[in-house]
């Protein structure tokens, strides 16, 4: 089946929640350890500092995999390339659950976050299945899906550690991920791997050129990673807030928070909509403006758990509206090139989540709770800073004449060989 009857013949309900809980499942499974850390690490001997460790070999593992793994959507058949990596993060996932050291427990971490990648393979697959006057709420309904299994994780994990020690968390989700694995292989449509003209190196090469000759790449990607370190900055430091006065929450209790989260990232499919309906622009401006006021009643929320609700809902909207609607923006660029797009695009994003969650840390022991919404606040103005100069830039970039397109110019980046300009034509 092509590509394009595909689009004509829309994406099934029954298949977008397939995929949309696929993606949920393979992002939950980076965050499963975090509560874990010090279970794990009395089990098998670890310090508090090695079993930190399992996190950043989450994390090292899946920037890996977005760099090495995701661009090849644009090369291979991409039904077999999720099912492969479902079906691998499914193995991996029994490895963490019958680790008998800490040596094995990180390695296995590792992979697994490399092969969870496959729900970025699983994002732009729904995108290309869906119609295009569908594309927004496409992206809205499967990214939802992502971030409620990013927000849930700890919640779910906690429970079932609870029932049956650390391990019973793995066991679950590997035979979770088996399943997901072989759904996908029954009820995805074959598609792509029919262009071979870019090797491996080069797809790689053509990836990072992306950012040099895609101006809204380069836009997009900016204001979603100061999004996410915004969104990270609050999530990061909302266990040093609830665990102390006034609050003195229990770890169970706030696991429980991840709800409240939930609730945000529920409406995303709205901005999706909205997007569908030409309003793109507008669904990121206010995306980056109601990221700037929630920090505002976040602030509040160290004395009134009333803002405090109220501002990690608006802020986990307004972050889904920015990633939602760039997402749709992107998407439409090169069709045939998305999982490079997606694999530049999500590459930044995570580099600013993480630059979001280090830079909290610091900034706690020095400004405490006034300090990390100073932090935020600031994160979260750049993001309307940036859309603000992407607006002025495209509306000058639309009166000059095109020069080298851009396929001639990621032919340059992959070949080395430059094509001639219109001025070297001329002479």
């Amino acid at each position: 089946m092509t590509t394009a009857r595909l689009q004509d013949s829309g994406l099934s309900r029954g298949l977008l929640l397939l995929m949309s809980v696929a993606t949920g499942l393979a992002a939950a499974g980076n965050y499963f350890a975090q509560p874990l850390l010090d279970l794990i690490g009395r089990e098998l001997g670890l310090g508090p500092s090695l079993a930190a460790l399992v996190v950043t070999a989450a994390q090292a593992g899946y920037a890996l995999g977005l760099i090495l793994l995701v661009p090849l959507g644009d090369l291979v058949e991409r039904r077999l390339l999720a099912v492969s990596l479902y079906a691998a993060t499914a193995v991996f996932l029994l490895m963490s659950a019958t680790a008998a050291n800490g040596t094995v427990l990180l390695a296995s971490t590792a992979l697994t976050g490399l092969t969870s990648v496959g729900a970025q393979v699983v994002v732009p697959f729904a995108v290309t299945l869906a119609a295009p006057a569908e594309r927004g709420r496409v992206v809205g309904t499967v990214m939802t899906g992502l971030m409620l299994g990013l927000l849930l994780a700890r919640t779910a994990s906690g429970a079932l550690s609870d029932l049956g020690g650390w391990r019973t968390v793995y066991w679950v989700n590997a035979v979770l991920m088996a399943l997901m694995a072989v759904l996908l292989r029954v009820f995805l449509p074959r598609l792509g791997g029919d262009d071979r003209r870019l090797s491996y190196p080069k797809l790689l090469r053509s990836t990072v050129a992306m950012y040099r000759y895609e101006p809204l790449l380069r836009w997009r990607a900016g204001i979603a990673a100061l999004s996410l370190a915004s969104f990270s900055v609050l999530w990061t430091a909302l266990t040093f807030l609830l665990v102390r006065p006034p609050y003195s929450w229990s770890e169970s209790a706030i696991g429980l928070f991840g709800l409240v989260g939930a609730a945000g990232a529920l409406t995303a499919t709205v901005a999706g909509r909205l997007a569908d309906r030409g309003h793109v622009q507008t669904v990121t401006g206010a995306g980056t403006v109601l990221l700037v006021a929630s920090w505002l009643a976040i602030a509040t929320g160290a004395r009134s758990l009333v803002w405090l609700l109220v501002g990690v809902i608006v802020l986990d909207l307004a972050h889904q509206a920015v990633l939602n609607s760039s997402q749709n923006v992107l998407y439409a660029l090169r069709p045939e090139a998305r999982n490079r797009i997606n694999s530049a695009f999500m590459t930044s994003l995570f580099i600013g989540g993480a630059v979001g969650s280090a830079l909290t840390s610091a900034v706690w022991v020095h400004g405490g709770w006034t300090g990390v919404c100073l932090l935020g606040a600031a994160l979260s103005a750049g993001t309307v800073a940036l859309w603000v100069l992407e607006r002025v830039t495209a509306g000058r970039a639309a009166g000059k004449p095109p020069q080298t397109s851009v396929d001639q110019e990621l032919t340059m980046a992959t070949t080395g060989h430059r094509p001639p300009r219109p001025t070297d034509l001329r002479s």
